[in-house]
């Protein structure tokens, strides 16, 4: 009985054990079925999802080749004559619209694609910005930025000179009205006769020009129709904003972009010139509407600036001052006041430099050279002939000084003097003129001329997914 028991139990033993093995190998191969379920789906959700990576890089890939394809048909004109990259946004049709951008796009790019173009930029958008950031960035390639660093000390003269005009313009004037009020005091008036400062005075009310130009020299009557110009007219806008870059060295960008513009426009000493107007870089600094007024105007604006040098010196001179005070006295013997007198010496040496002022443009616009700043060797305009200057008895003509300055040079001078975005927009003016005359593309526009853009694009990929992203291009 008792071994029976254990027989009993025996078996049952082995029943159980081959139960238990039974039902393990049943849970490993569930489990196993379970981690190869997820192990596929995992591999298959990769699989997919590099999938739908693929498709979007090959979107964006796509895209990306569209948009440098649009950008590579820049206005070629406009890169050989003044080495500017710029999109022409009408294609030449002389009328922006979006339409015209997002076809060529679709044209270069893969089906399937919407585009929208969210941001814009013309080269006259936000004070031309993007125009003077190309430039800049030519004329660093050119010069390279140290060789024009080594300018910036020449330059701060420059400046230096441009204030001064404005504190002699004041004095002149305070020179005038204190002048006045001593001769309405003692209820007198300077003799007309061998009067220097009123003979200057009549100077001043005189064309210019005629005081200055060479008498074998013809001005340019070239004109336009200022409604026209792109400072004046109704100028397109982009939309949408990029960041600009900051402008961390003002005087070094003006002295870039005045290097550019010497290099790529005409002046009055320039000949054979077949564009809108023959004085350009006068334009740029004047904005009129003819070469003749620009050049009055330039020629004005010189004046001044060599006005300050010349009485400067003549300050200091003392045998000039002794010259001026004797004139005084014999132009003031009759009034007996000395105050008059000593006010009447002051405006001598003001008219006598100005007289000197008109002999340097005289040798300016012959071409020659002057000094920035005036010494006794330097000096042209003596005494004796500043009665007779700009009457039919001055043949005066103007010296060349090997140590100074031509007429561009002051030009130079002028246009770092000059505010900056509004050079640029008169300069973008006759780049649109040129083009338009000389090219004969009279649908050319400068604020049509893209030079940056932003692009959403939205296309839908297998099983409905929706993908959209941004592309940028742009040629600063």
């Amino acid at each position: 009985m008792t071994e029976c028991r254990k027989c009993m139990q025996k078996e049952y033993q082995t029943e159980c054990r081959k139960w238990m093995q039974k039902k393990y190998r049943g849970d490993v191969t569930a489990f196993l079925s379970l981690i190869f379920i997820l192990l596929v789906t995992f591999i298959g959700g990769m699989m997919e999802s590099a999938s739908i990576q693929v498709a979007k890089n090959y979107r964006r890939t796509d895209t990306d080749r569209a948009m440098e394809c649009v950008f590579a048909e820049y206005q070629k004109e406009l890169l050989e004559e003044y080495d500017i990259f710029a999109l022409d946004g009408s294609y030449e049709t002389g009328h922006y619209a979006e339409e015209n951008v997002t076809d060529r796009l679709e044209y270069y790019g893969q089906g399937g694609l919407e585009h929208k173009i969210e941001k814009i930029q013309f080269l006259t958008d936000n004070g031309c910005s993007a125009f003077l950031g190309q430039v800049s960035i030519f004329m660093e390639h050119k010069y390279g930025v140290d060789a024009v660093k080594d300018m910036l000390g020449t330059a701060s003269v420059w400046g230096q000179q441009g204030e001064r005009a404005e504190e002699y313009a004041k004095e002149e004037d305070s020179w005038k009205i204190h002048m006045d009020e001593l001769l309405e005091e003692n209820e007198s008036e300077l003799p007309e006769e061998d009067n220097p400062i009123a003979h200057i005075g009549q100077l001043k009310k005189s064309p210019i020009l005629t005081l200055v130009l060479p008498g074998d020299q013809n001005v340019s009557e070239k004109r336009t129709d200022g409604l026209e110009m792109l400072e004046k007219r109704n100028r397109s806008h982009g939309y949408g904003r990029f960041p600009d870059a900051a402008d961390e060295n003002g005087k070094l960008s003006s002295l870039l972009f005045g290097e550019y513009l010497s290099d790529h426009f005409s002046d009055f000493t320039d000949t054979g010139h077949m564009g809108a107007l023959d004085y350009e870089l006068e334009y740029i600094l004047a904005g009129k509407d003819s070469d003749r007024e620009n050049l009055e105007s330039v020629v004005r604006k010189i004046l001044i600036l060599r006005f300050v040098p010349n009485y400067a010196y003549i300050q200091t001179d003392s045998a000039m001052r002794a010259e001026a005070e004797a004139a005084a006295v014999t132009l003031c013997t009759l009034l007996a006041v000395p105050a008059i007198t000593e006010a009447a010496a002051q405006g001598i040496l003001l008219a006598w430099a100005y007289g000197e002022s008109i002999m340097d443009l005289r040798s300016l616009l012959k071409g020659n050279r002057v000094p920035l700043v005036k010494s006794k060797e330097s000096w042209q305009l003596q005494f004796s002939k500043l009665l007779t200057l700009g009457t039919d008895e001055d043949h005066s003509e103007g010296k060349d000084h090997e140590n100074g300055l031509e007429y561009s040079e002051y030009l130079r001078i002028l246009l770092f003097l000059s505010e900056k975005n509004t050079a640029a927009l008169r300069t973008l003016g006759i780049m649109e003129q040129n083009i338009r005359k000389i090219h004969g593309q009279a649908y050319f526009r400068a604020d049509l001329c893209i030079s940056r853009m932003e692009v959403r694009s939205v296309c839908r990929l297998r099983r409905g997914i929706r993908y959209q992203f941004r592309t940028y291009y742009g040629y600063c």
